[in-house]
């Protein structure tokens, strides 16, 4: 199927040209029929003698009904432009060609209707010399009469010739249905309708509502007025939804495939047609099928941002038009350049955005995007239409830990795991680098390396005002490195610097010799006695005060009892093992003797035993080792 809107001014014919060109009624109001003025969108097709289907959006001329009209026209990818032989062009001819050219529609032919009352040829000199400067360019032009027939049939093979020459749409995109009409069938439900310009819809699909906050699904389908299992683009479809109450529906909304698009108020776009400083500051975007009051502030010559009075699932590269409604005019079209645009707080960040957006074309491109963003995640550059970003490379599970990526020998554009080299072929000059894959974050490569060299500075930094502390902690990194996610910090890291116990550090184990050295002293003191703890003096004389002590415990070299009471790292579980070959359950004093160490050290080590299951305390004070009740149990 294809889909081609008409456009041209009220009264010249446009619902006749399609009555006669499908044998279908478009205008679906009985007011329309009465006043033979199309006020909405009507819908009509027919199939032509290659067999190609083609649906016609029937738009209203008159200046009153332009935002329908641009309804209908948003999502379409032709135009039909019908002008009146009679009248020739008009204003809503203008305006209407504006809208085409704004969003650009960049295919389309010329109908000249009422040929059988004036010479045709003044219509269409004048209608192709005004097509011609625009995005639909040079276009074929037909004479027809709808009602002695003149023209139709060559017109049914302009049409022809048109459609072969469009596109082919990308079938498995993601889907965003913007909905022309609503309403409801008894019996079924909520209907809505609109052109599917990309994607598949079928029945049984889960989709995002624009607006809902929870999801539709699909009951049934219809394509031309005939129930389908499923519909690809570019077609024009009528979705019976369940999950949803018909108030709930409207023009302008959306469906969308789950999680592939997100709703922004805030974009930056470049305006065609005219300088941005002669906008007005307040204009309706039309998008899709949509529309939706706007803030304009002017950033370059040719570069705005606009606030949007709604969010709306746009991508980059989407097309829109600014329209004026109190004066009635298209102000401009717009191409989307960003849906996340930074903020401009800053004294000189609003120059330095124009700067960067004057060299943005509109093309979704995932090097360039990390080049500004420096760092984002991958389903938020997906959801902006960066293609490539939710790719991931033979091998990498989805929910694969940051640091367990690709390939190192990946080729150019492609995502390499941390610390991977390029490959072969992205060392020659002017090689795309690929970007780091850190879990679902994509960073660009010289930013990378920026924050590896950072990194190292600041665990060095870190070392040397705190020699006692076991490394710098992950989450004090993250937030000197300015990192949306503690995750890329362990990812960052590479030989020699190790994570260990949340904490980043030099060398394999990330322990001053200092205090190790100090520890040992400290328990060479003891002669031998494992189950013995320093005194607290000694323990000061060394110089091993709280905060040593603390880095002591982090780094696994003692266990803390109490205060100023430690013990070497494993000797509670050694101790279960000597109590564990009393007689039990046993005493406090039983359990000092056997351990040979003084009750400042039993009490609070047997109390430690006791949280970690080693022990369990008797209501009589007494314990027994829990390995040797278990082992008499069994």
């Amino acid at each position: 199927m294809h889909v081609v809107a008409t456009a041209g001014h009220v009264d010249h014919g446009k619902s006749t040209l399609v009555r006669a060109l499908t044998g279908m009624e478009p205008d679906r109001w009985a007011e329309e029929r009465r006043r033979g003025m199309t006020i909405d969108l009507g819908f009509a097709w027919t199939t032509l003698a290659s067999g190609a289907t083609v649906a016609f959006v029937d738009v209203p001329g008159h200046e009153r009904f332009v935002p329908n009209m641009l309804a209908g026209v948003g999502p379409v990818p032709a135009a039909m432009v019908v002008v009146a032989a009679d009248e020739g062009w008009m204003p809503q001819s203008a305006e209407h060609l504006a809208a085409l050219d704004a969003l650009g529609v960049r295919h389309g032919l010329l109908v000249v209707t009422r040929a059988d009352l004036a010479d045709p040829g003044p219509a269409v000199a004048e209608a192709r010399a005004e097509i011609g400067r625009t995005a639909l360019g040079t276009v074929a032009a037909v004479a027809v009469s709808a009602v002695t027939g003149a023209g139709l049939d060559e017109l049914r093979a302009a049409l022809d010739r048109l459609v072969a020459r469009l596109p082919e749409p990308d079938r498995e995109a993601p889907v965003r249905l913007w909905i022309d009409r609503a309403f409801t069938i008894k019996g079924a439900g909520t209907v809505v309708t609109g052109t599917l310009g990309a994607g598949r819809l079928r029945t049984g699909d889960e989709l995002e509502l624009t607006g809902a906050h929870r999801p539709v699904r699909v009951r049934g389908l219809q394509a031309l007025g005939v129930p389908v299992d499923e519909v690809g683009a570019v077609a024009r479809v009528a979705v019976n939804l369940r999950g949803v109450e018909r108030a709930a529906v409207g023009r302008g909304g959306a469906l969308l495939t789950p999680g592939r698009f997100r709703g922004t108020d805030l974009i930056d776009v470049r305006v065609h047609g005219g300088p941005v400083a002669a906008l007005p500051a307040t204009l309706t975007l039309h998008t899709g099928a949509a529309a939706v009051p706007v803030r304009v502030r002017p950033l370059g010559a040719d570069t705005a941002r606009l606030r949007l009075g709604g969010a709306l699932p746009l991508r980059i590269g989407d097309r829109a038009l600014l329209r004026d409604p109190g004066r009635r005019y298209v102000a401009g079209g717009v191409t989307v350049l960003d849906v996340a645009p930074p903020g401009l707080a800053r004294r000189g960040a609003a120059a330095a955005r124009a700067a960067q957006l004057s060299g943005m074309d509109g093309t979704a491109d995932l090097a360039g995007e990390l080049r500004r963003r420096l760092l984002a995640r991958r389903a938020d550059l997906a959801a902006m239409g960066v293609p490539g970003a939710d790719e991931r490379p033979a091998g990498e599970s989805p929910d694969a830990r940051p640091g367990a990526m690709t390939r190192p020998d990946a080729r150019p554009g492609a995502m390499t795991r941390p610390g991977a080299k390029a490959g072969p072929a992205m060392a020659g000059a002017g090689a795309v680098e690929a970007p780091v894959a850190a879990g679902e974050w994509l960073v660009d490569r010289r930013h990378w390396a920026r924050l590896q060299e950072r990194l190292a500075e600041e665990v060095d930094r870190y070392a040397g005002q705190r020699p006692w502390e076991p490394g710098i902690p992950a989450e004090a990194l993250r937030h000197l490195l300015g990192l949306p996610d503690r995750a890329l910090v362990g990812a960052l890291v590479q030989p020699p610097l190790v994570v260990r116990g949340g904490r980043v550090a030099a060398g394999t184990a990330g322990v001053p010799p200092e205090l190790v050295t100090l520890v040992d002293t400290a328990f060479a003191d003891l002669g031998g006695r494992p189950y013995a703890a320093p005194e607290a003096h000694r323990l000061a004389e060394l110089g091993l005060g709280a905060r040593q002590l603390a880095a002591a415990v982090r780094a696994g070299l003692v266990v803390r009892l109490a205060d100023q009471v430690v013990l070497r790292a494993g000797t509670p579980e050694r101790a279960a093992g000597v109590l564990a070959g009393l007689p039990q359950p046993f005493t406090l004093s039983a359990a000092r003797q056997a351990l040979d160490t003084t009750r400042r050290v039993a009490v609070p080590l047997l109390q430690l035993l006791d949280a970690r299951g080693l022990t369990h305390r008797l209501p009589d004070d007494r314990r027994q080792v829990a390995a040797v009740v278990e082992s008499r149990r069994s």
